[in-house]
């Protein structure tokens, strides 16, 4: 699964919320984690970024913002040219889904964690 660079885009500091979760689950699983929240702060060792900051090799990306707050990141997340996103519950956008199969990308509506524990990740 290491091979797998994830950015985590809606990363919260708070442990309450799944991005924050998914960001540390993701490293149990060894998972190289890049992240984007609303401020810039750090979940254990992973530096949470602001805005739209150039990442490589992203291999996933999984979405814990609704649909009326990714608009600002499809283009970027397009850019990237991740080789899947993930819709985790409450972030499926019919937009952004199209505009990814149209460019290869392969979309996926299911819940990163439980896609980790279940080793379908």
């Amino acid at each position: 699964m290491n091979n797998k660079k994830t950015l985590v885009i809606g990363a919260s500091q708070n442990p309450m919320r799944y991005s924050h979760k998914a960001v540390k689950r993701l490293l149990k699983y060894n998972v190289e984690v890049c992240a984007i929240g609303k401020r810039e702060t750090e979940i254990e060792e992973v530096k949470v970024y602001k805005g739209t900051p150039k990442f490589e090799n992203i291999h996933t990306v999984t979405l814990y913002l609704n649909p009326d707050n990714q608009e600002e990141y499809l283009d970027y997340i397009l850019s990237l040219k991740p080789r899947r996103i993930i819709f985790n519950p409450g972030t499926y956008n019919r937009k952004l889904d199209d505009m990814a199969r149209e460019a290869g990308i392969e979309t996926i509506e299911d819940c990163t964690l439980v896609m980790l524990d279940m080793d379908e990740y």
